[in-house]
């Protein structure tokens, strides 16, 4: 019932979510992280495909559209422990139904990771999931969401909010060595990944220290994010979007820890476990 009033007061067709993308800087050739929650596409008069074939048509094969993919809704920690292979011709994502959607649709690749893997779409999609497996921790130097930085690439949060932001990961990779705890696990994690074509590759990576991440406040960034008008937000229908380029994410958070904050709670300022 709910869904049929939100449709009849706010409805909004692709044609719509695709003006007002286009309205926030998103056009072709971009490489956009796309983080999404269907739950909040109610008064969309569509379905979870109209919303890729949105995103296609105005990147084009000439940009590359990236899901997050992750087959686990609890810790990576947790994932790991349970689950030291993982088949990626049968794990789903977790990551929403859009994520999910856009792994299965035609010509989208799935990068190897155990713990992080992405979904890509467009001309240089391998190039960007290439080698995935070897990174040293989930979101780091190679890995797909590192690339978005070389290629000045975008987040866009579709009905999510700052909290989704796995980009985040990539600056603590970078950063983190720096700051008052690691927000990896001292413990090296050893598994195993079976690719699309039935190949196996091993990784070797540190994972999200579960304890800190339980600390993490990313919406600390949220101010300075949009006095510099890095965080560029609008809505249709009932649905909140919101894009931010990669590197304004870095230069923000690199800023306000040279100042002594960080996004996460006081604990992790006093260095306290």
């Amino acid at each position: 019932m709910q869904v049929r009033v939100d449709r009849a007061l706010y409805g909004f067709a692709p044609a719509d979510l695709a003006a007002m993308l286009r309205g926030l800087g998103v056009s072709g050739g971009d490489v956009v992280l796309v983080h999404s929650s269907f739950d909040a596409f109610r008064a969309f008069l569509g379905r979870p495909s109209d919303v890729i074939q949105v995103l296609q048509n105005i990147i084009g094969r000439g940009g590359v559209i990236l899901m997050p993919t992750m087959p686990f809704s609890g810790t990576a920690v947790e994932w790991a422990r349970a689950n030291p292979t993982v088949d990626l011709r049968r794990a789903p994502s977790r990551m929403g139904l859009i994520s999910e959607v856009f792994r299965r649709t035609p010509q989208v690749l799935r990068s190897i990771h155990p713990t992080h893997p992405v979904a890509a779409w467009g001309e240089r999609a391998e190039a960007l999931l290439a080698g995935h497996w070897r990174a040293t921790t989930p979101c780091g130097v190679g890995s797909p969401y590192h690339r978005l930085l070389e290629c000045d690439g975008r987040v866009l949060f579709l009905g999510a909010d700052i909290r989704s932001l796995t980009f985040f990961h990539t600056v603590e990779a970078l950063l983190g060595d720096d700051w008052p705890q690691s927000p990896f696990t001292q413990e090296t994690f050893r598994l195993t990944t079976i690719a699309s074509d039935g190949t196996a590759r091993i990784t070797e990576t540190r994972l999200f220290d579960p304890a800190v991440s339980r600390r993490r406040n990313l919406e600390i960034l949220l101010p300075a994010l949009t006095s510099n008008g890095a965080w560029k937000q609008a809505h249709v229908g009932r649905l909140d979007v919101a894009t931010v380029r990669a590197h304004d994410v870095l230069d923000v958070v690199a800023g306000l820890a040279s100042q002594g904050i960080y996004a996460y709670d006081e604990s992790f300022k006093a260095g306290r476990g």
